[in-house]
């Protein structure tokens, strides 16, 4: 398995996502636009080959991108 960079926004995304958050919440606790948070969500979904927001974390976390 390729190593996979995420951006800073991504991370927190995706932290934010693994702790159940809703998009709204998520853009509001890091300060970033609904659309940024969709657009960081949509690439990570993409780039790590998976269907759902739901998988994203687990393949995360599986690559060692996210501490669950």
């Amino acid at each position: 398995m390729s190593v996979l960079h995420i951006t800073p926004s991504e991370r927190g995304v995706l932290e934010e996502l693994a702790r159940g958050a809703e998009t709204a919440d998520i853009a509001r606790r890091l300060g970033i636009s609904e659309a940024e948070v969709e657009s960081c969500l949509a690439s990570l979904v993409a780039r790590l080959g998976v269907g759902s927001r739901t998988e994203a974390i687990s393949a995360a976390a599986r690559r060692g991108l996210l501490m669950m």
